[in-house]
């Protein structure tokens, strides 16, 4: 059965329309019967390629939307399911997958997730076990036919047929937020992501910027632009940061307060907001719009797209309408003054003031590392045979216990034994990130600070990201794809795993391995 979401997003004659359908929590509750009643009218009216199903948005609780997929192919019209890592180990993953393969529920839209908020009997335990690179790895060797070592040889399976993609956010405020966004999607490209979908955001300039970067890295690959009718209620929620990656100004608020005024409450300018948005979106070359909105009827989408086609053909008339920019925020690309968009040309970043700062512990880590860490240091032969001559005796023990001692205190370690803080500037990603993020930011930092607590603690990624800028450093952040911790490693001594070989940083310098000593 040909995927006619799959057809519409690579064909050059079609302009993809997907509508996005929250399914509420609970499993016989309105909210979801109103899911698969707009479900039926999207399958008949055949303007939508197909409807994304969320997961568990916000962080709460809400009907797991695979099953809901199922239902929806029954209609006759292609679900797009949120596939977040946020409450799954691999195992669950992968077993997830293999039910999404089997229901011939094929396309994917791939991403961190929110960070859990509540729940039964309270918040729950965030998992974060894989990253959207590592899944994304995951669904592209399973296209292939996954392999793996069983107990007669190798096994492989047959090839699943998925439609995978992934999302990128322009609207950051910083260098360091928008820069991180953009070497992780080089990593969510050559993990096997097969279109890109916005963040939700209503700045042309920004909305430009990523499809010209997406552009000039030679990717052909669809992108998809995000497209949110914005209520007054959900914008002050959103101008506020309590939904995390969405971005509202305070602009884009005053001018909703005053549309809100009229006799139908802002109604018809939100959907008009829409329409312009798909026109502009079309016009700048993107392949499609996502369309969202709490209580959004089908009717409402059809008028987007019919208005949105008319509107078009003189896209750029409408830019200025759409000029809504963070405060002092970062672009990528200078600003082109006739236009009110970008030119090719990349900014500046030499002279840019860091947006974090850097503390003495990375200086005191580069000079550790140059001195026992590089294959090759002066201390290397040294370190390399302690560690061969302590594996498996009684003095691994001591040993292990002053590398974590050490480590808390300058890293806070939470002794995975797969340390990846070379990988990320001496910023532990397992400690100093919520969402154990190994390859990247993920989308919901705001003006520098974490999603999970914001104006408290900056991003990882923020002060990685400054501390490798001060020495002119920061492109070793848009390097390889950093595995997911190893758990056989747990609280054991990562400078043994390192030095004998059995880490995943070993692995990628060529360290030769040495066998465990059985104790």
């Amino acid at each position: 059965m040909e995927n006619c979401f799959k057809k519409s997003l690579l064909s050059k004659n079609l302009f993809s329309v997907t509508w996005e359908l929250v399914p509420g929590r609970g499993a016989r509750e309105k909210s979801i019967e109103e899911a698969l009643e707009a479900a039926e009218a999207a399958a008949k009216g055949g303007k939508v390629h197909a409807l994304t199903l969320t997961d568990n948005p916000g962080g709460n609780p809400a009907m797991l939307p695979d099953y809901l997929a199922v239902e929806v192919l029954k209609k006759g019209i292609e679900p797009l399911v949120h596939f977040t890592c946020k409450d799954r180990n691999r195992s669950q993953i992968e077993s997830q997958l293999y039910a999404l393969d089997r229901a011939g529920v094929r396309n994917l839209l791939v991403m961190t997730g929110d960070y859990p908020v509540s729940g039964y009997a309270g918040r729950p335990r965030p998992v974060f076990d894989l990253d959207p690179i590592h899944v994304l790895d995951l669904i592209s060797q399973m296209n292939r036919g996954l392999e793996y070592k069983g107990i007669k040889g190798t096994v492989k399976h047959q090839p699943s047929d998925f439609f995978a993609g992934a999302v990128v956010s322009p609207f950051k405020a910083t260098e360091a937020e928008q820069v991180v966004q953009y070497f992780k999607l080089k990593k969510k490209v050559r993990a096997g992501a097969q279109f890109i979908v916005t963040q939700l955001g209503y700045d042309a300039r920004k909305f430009h910027e990523v499809i010209q970067f997406i552009r000039q890295q030679g990717w052909d690959i669809p992108v998809v632009g995000n497209i949110y009718v914005l209520p007054l209620a959900t914008a002050r929620i959103m101008n506020k940061n309590k939904i995390p990656g969405c971005v509202v100004t305070d602009k884009l608020l005053a001018k909703l307060e005053e549309e809100a005024q009229s006799s139908d409450k802002g109604r018809q300018a939100r959907l008009d907001r829409a329409a312009k948005m798909y026109a502009f979106m079309k016009g700048m070359g993107y392949d499609g719009v996502h369309i969202g909105g709490h209580n959004v009827k089908y009717e409402d989408v059809e008028y987007i797209i019919e208005k949105g086609e008319e509107l078009s053909k003189n896209w750029m008339d409408i830019i200025h309408e759409f000029d809504f920019p963070i405060p002092g925020g970062f672009y990528y690309y200078e600003k082109d003054e006739k236009t009110g968009l970008n030119r090719p040309e990349p900014v500046s970043r030499k002279n840019r003031p860091l947006d974090a700062k850097v503390e003495f512990v990375y200086p005191l880590s580069v000079l550790t590392h140059k001195l026992m860490l590089e294959p090759g240091a002066p201390l290397w032969g040294l370190m390399r045979g302690i560690a061969k001559r302590i594996d498996g005796t009684s003095l691994e023990r001591p040993y292990h216990t002053f590398e974590h001692l050490t480590k808390v205190c300058l890293y806070d370690c939470h002794d995975c034994g797969d340390c990846a803080l070379m990988d990320l500037a001496y910023v532990c990603p397992m400690s100093q990130c919520p969402k154990n993020q190994r390859n990247g930011a993920c989308g919901g930092s705001y003006m520098g600070w974490c999603e999970v607590y914001p104006n408290e603690k900056k991003c990882s990624y923020v002060r990685a990201y400054a501390r490798l800028k001060r020495y002119g450093k920061e492109k070793e952040l848009d390097g390889d794809i950093i595995p997911p911790s190893n758990w056989d490693l747990f609280q054991t001594s990562s400078w043994l795993n390192y030095y004998l070989g059995r880490d995943h940083s070993a692995k990628k310098l060529g360290i030769e391995q040495v066998a465990k000593k059985k104790k």
